[in-house]
């Protein structure tokens, strides 16, 4: 008998040792957990919401493949993950973060892509800073509305140690001027994949550290001087990617072949080929010279328009002057023609008053009368 119960003692000690150590560092019902690889791991396991018993340990928390619609305020608790540093939170539901929900003291790498996001607030990373380095957004922002947040975000300096930012498949058209300038750490921009027309409106100044910038497979016709000053200008920028996109042959595309000729930041630039017009489809960017696009001045529409209008004043000043000219050369004559011009209503008016005197008075219009008779 006391060699059993000891037996039964020695059995159930380390199983009670064990229920007693899982509490702290114990792992979702739902989820698989590596306390050595600090590593959580919530893949396709139809949850709904954030798993409130997520172990302290956790470094690294890949929540994919769920049904999970909303970040809460507080989603994930500051105090109780204080060393969470990369979050995937790709391929759910997600259409809203709220505030507060992704303030992590310890977090680096935030990953939302492929959540159809309808909002996401400017405040979802707390009230000051975070330590964020990495922001992946593909096919995250098809609302324009979260757009537009995610440059207030941007535009806040709360995310200053950004130097990642993935912004690809998205179907952007246009981007939120000024998205970019508080992000001075920022060393790879990717927004291949969209349908980008134009970068007028985009600045690029400020971004020091960018080191590689992926434009491709956007709606690009040309790349105006403006923006190829900026690329000049970026000490540490050594990888453009331009590949597919829709470049228009004419005029207005020979800046954009000249810088490419001199430039060595294009990654590929020997396959960019002309999309339009007909008689340019397919020809290498590389390969166009003025001949080719038969363009004798510059076309610059601003410009053409002031000039228009200063020849228009020109020619209007310049007919003045000689209707003037000619008043002073037959001033004698106009003169006689006014002193003629005013006798002849003198004569006129009086001939009027006359008569008007005639009818006013009933003795002057009897002897009138008389007189006729």
């Amino acid at each position: 008998m006391p060699g059993r119960g000891a037996l039964c003692l020695g059995l159930l000690l380390p199983v009670l040792l064990g229920c007693g150590s899982a509490q702290p560092g114990g792992c979702p019902a739902l989820c698989e957990c590596s306390e050595p690889a600090r590593t959580v791991k919530c893949v396709n396991r139809n949850l709904t919401a954030v798993p409130p018993d997520l172990p302290p340990y956790v470094r690294s928390l890949f929540i994919t493949g769920n049904p999970l619609s909303d970040l809460p305020a507080g989603a994930f608790p500051a105090q109780r993950l204080p060393d969470l540093a990369s979050l995937n939170l790709s391929g759910n539901h997600l259409r809203t973060v709220e505030a507060g929900s992704l303030a992590l003291p310890a977090l680096r790498q935030l990953d939302l892509s492929g959540n159809a996001l309808v909002s996401f607030s400017p405040q979802a990373f707390g009230e000051g800073g975070s330590p964020l380095e990495e922001l992946l957004l593909r096919g995250a922002l098809r609302d324009h509305g979260v757009l537009l947040s995610l440059a207030a975000l941007l535009q806040s300096g709360a995310l200053r140690n950004l130097s990642r930012l993935e912004l690809a498949d998205n179907g952007l058209l246009l981007l939120p001027a000024g998205m970019f300038t508080a992000l001075p750490a920022l060393r790879l921009l990717d927004l291949s994949n969209n349908s980008l027309v134009g970068l007028r409106n985009v600045s690029f100044q400020g971004l020091g550290q960018l080191q590689s910038l992926n434009l491709s497979d956007n709606s690009l016709g040309v790349l105006w001087n403006s923006t190829l000053a900026q690329f000049r200008s970026l000490p540490a920028l050594r990888r453009i990617v331009l590949r597919h996109n829709a470049w228009v042959c004419d005029c207005a595309i020979e800046d954009l072949v000249a810088w490419l000729k001199e430039s060595d930041q294009v990654e590929g630039k020997e396959a960019l080929t002309c999309a339009s017009p007909d008689k340019m489809l397919g020809k290498a960017l590389l390969k166009i010279n003025g001949s080719d696009l038969n363009c004798s001045v510059p076309i610059d529409l601003p410009s053409q328009l002031q000039t228009s209008y200063v020849f228009l004043g020109i020619v209007l000043a310049l007919i003045g002057a000689i209707f003037l000219l000619v008043l002073y050369l037959n001033r004698k004559g106009i003169k006689k023609w006014m002193h003629n011009i005013r006798d002849a209503c003198r004569d006129h008016m009086e001939g009027y008053h006359y008569r008007y005197e005639i009818n006013a008075d009933p003795r002057l219009t009897n002897l009138s009368s008389n007189s006729d008779v």
